[in-house]
């Protein structure tokens, strides 16, 4: 694998993400990758509308373990490349391209920590790489479609309302300018934090994503998302090492999630908390503690 330069960035986001940087190549996504560590393997991935700054705290909280951390962004997101054809954001585009990217980087026997659109992306990445995932943990996201009679969420909804959707997320920087509503603690996301969530969507011809990932959630049981929903389901139910669960139940976006979680993964221990729905910033020392904990129960630990 050829490692390339990462993208230029002002110095504030170097203060606040003090991490390795590089850009990995496939086909043609280009994306951005943050690490830090070496020793076993725990990839990380975030969901909408942020990247890989989003694990910087968790980071932080496991420095000096034996551990290389893996943080990538998602196509779209962050410095990774921005699609300007909203149409490539697919559950099953989404999850190809980031197997490619588990097979470029040499992923095995990874701990996957995993939320938001991450979870779903994530996990179907890894069933397309045989070995990649050995441990598993899941913060607040969904791994496996919606049932009969199911109701999307009020946001939800409104990004499926054409034009004014639109000009709300592409326009007025929505989701991510106001992140700190749907928190536990709205304080939780400081100035600085809030900005760097801000930095890579300021542009409105690279604000593509945002909008895009929202309607990537079903709004019926014929949408396109269904059938690699449940691919993940079918995965996630079969994995048999280690997992846990750490849930925001203060989350009004997939709170009411969790037993769709408990669902596919029954012997999960689940530690709930009262952060809302990007918990990384919240509780990133119980997030931390817990994948040292599935660690422990790996049977090369």
């Amino acid at each position: 694998m050829t490692r390339l330069d990462p993208p230029a960035w002002p110095a504030r986001l170097t203060r606040q993400a003090p991490f390795e940087r590089y850009v990995v190549r496939v086909e043609d996504m280009d994306f951005h990758v943050m690490e830090q560590g070496a020793g076993r393997t725990v990839f990380l991935l975030h969901g909408n509308p942020t990247w890989s700054f989003l694990y910087r705290k968790i980071a932080f909280a496991l420095q000096g373990a034996p551990l290389r951390l893996v943080m990538p962004d998602l196509p779209g997101l962050g410095f990774s490349t921005k699609w300007r054809d909203a149409r490539r954001h697919t559950l099953a585009e989404h999850g190809r391209l980031m197997a490619g990217l588990l097979r470029a980087l040499e992923i095995r026997d990874a701990v996957f920590v995993l939320q938001d659109w991450g979870g779903a992306i994530g996990a179907l990445a890894a069933s397309r790489v045989p070995g990649a995932m050995a441990g598993l943990v899941v913060l607040n996201t969904v791994l496996a479609p919606p049932r009969e009679g199911f109701r999307p969420t009020t946001f939800h909804k409104f990004a499926k309302m054409p034009i004014v959707s639109d000009v709300v997320f592409r326009l007025f920087g929505f989701p991510q300018a106001y992140l700190g509503r749907v928190q536990g603690d709205p304080k939780s996301i400081d100035a600085e934090a809030a900005w760097a969530y801000r930095y890579p969507l300021r542009s409105i011809r690279e604000n593509v994503a945002a909008l895009a990932l929202s309607r990537m959630v079903p709004d019926s049981l014929t949408h396109p998302t269904i059938e690699p929903l449940r691919e993940v389901e079918t995965f996630v139910r079969g994995f048999a090492g280690p997992s846990a669960i750490v849930w925001g139940e203060r989350d009004p976006v997939l709170g009411r999630a969790l037993k769709r979680v408990t669902g596919v993964l029954p012997d999960a221990p689940v530690t709930m908390t009262k952060a809302g729905h990007f918990l990384q910033e919240e509780v990133p020392e119980v997030i931390a503690r817990t994948i040292a904990e599935v660690i422990g129960r790996l049977p090369s630990a």
